[in-house]
């Protein structure tokens, strides 16, 4: 399935056979304070810069109604976020996982998104719509 935006990523958890969960790290894009000034003039063109994490969120497919209703809940902790990244979890013989159990997973995906290796993760912009990372 082609997940071109966010409630893309909600349907498609909704049909799988096994509950799902799904999993959010919310990052800001920055520029770091060590850049080069040609780091600087693309970064203020709108490119480059690196992900750092700000906070984490699961939630299962059913908990959540749409993109603005994720959008609404992780303002109010944590307004600044430019990218969310997404991944979704299956649960274990037909019984949905806990937040408990997406801890670890969270974990790695902060560390994907740490190092850069976020190819399996989906990241979305303010307005949901799925976005591509380049080098």
């Amino acid at each position: 399935m082609n997940i071109s935006c966010f409630d893309d990523l909600l349907a498609a958890a909704r049909q799988q056979s096994v509950p799902q969960r799904l999993l959010f790290v919310f990052t800001a894009v920055e520029l770091p304070e060590d850049c080069t000034p040609a780091q600087r003039k693309a970064f203020d063109a709108g490119a480059g810069g690196a992900l750092t994490p700000l906070a984490c969120l699961d939630k299962s497919a059913d908990e959540l109604d749409s993109f603005e209703a994720l959008c609404a809940e992780s303002r109010l902790y944590i307004p600044a976020w430019t990218l969310v990244f997404a991944a979704a979890l299956s649960g274990k013989t037909g019984q949905p996982l806990s937040s408990e159990d997406a801890e670890a997973p969270l974990n790695k995906m902060v560390d994907m998104i740490k190092t850069g290796a976020v190819g399996p993760l989906i990241p979305f912009d303010t307005s949901g719509h799925a976005v591509v990372l380049t080098a």
